[in-house]
C-alpha cells in the first residue's frame, strides 16, 4: 500500500489515530497504529490498533462487541496523525462511556469533573 510509505510513524513505529463518530463528529477515543494496524484497518473496514502495554494487535470490539466500522480515514498535513471516521456500534470506552473523553478539568479548582455517565455498566 503506497499510503504506508507516505505516513510518518514515530521512532517506535506508531502513529496516533483519533477516532471520531461520523455524523456527530464526537471524538470517541485516541489509540495508536503501526503499519500493520493501518493496513488491517484499510483492508477490513474495522479499526485495528497496536497496544503499547500488551505489545499486541487488537481489533476494536473483538471481545466486547462494541465495534467501529470505518467510513473514512484522513491524515493531517504533516502525515503524522490519523483521523478515522467510524460508525460506532455500542460504546467506545472500556469504562462503558460512549466516548473516552467523559471527564473535564474544572478551570477554577483544577479538579476533574465527569461530564457524562456510562451507557453500559461493567461487570
Amino acid at each position: 500500500m503506497r499510503i504506508l510509505e507516505e505516513l510518518k510513524f514515530d521512532a517506535n513505529g506508531l502513529i496516533p489515530a483519533i477516532i471520531q463518530e461520523v455524523g456527530t463528529n464526537e471524538v470517541l477515543m485516541v489509540a495508536y497504529m503501526n503499519r500493520e494496524a493501518v493496513k488491517r484497518t484499510i483492508e477490513t473496514g474495522r479499526t485495528w490498533f497496536w497496544s503499547r502495554s500488551r505489545q499486541q494487535y487488537w481489533c476494536k470490539g473483538e471481545t466486547s462487541g462494541h465495534t467501529q466500522h470505518v467510513k473514512e480515514i484522513r491524515y493531517d498535513c504533516d502525515a503524522d496523525s490519523l483521523l478515522v471516521l467510524v460508525e460506532q456500534v455500542g460504546v467506545a470506552c472500556h469504562t462503558g462511556h460512549k466516548s473516552c473523553f467523559y471527564r473535564a478539568i474544572d478551570r477554577e479548582t483544577g479538579s476533574s469533573i465527569n461530564i457524562a455517565k456510562p451507557e453500559v455498566m461493567e461487570g
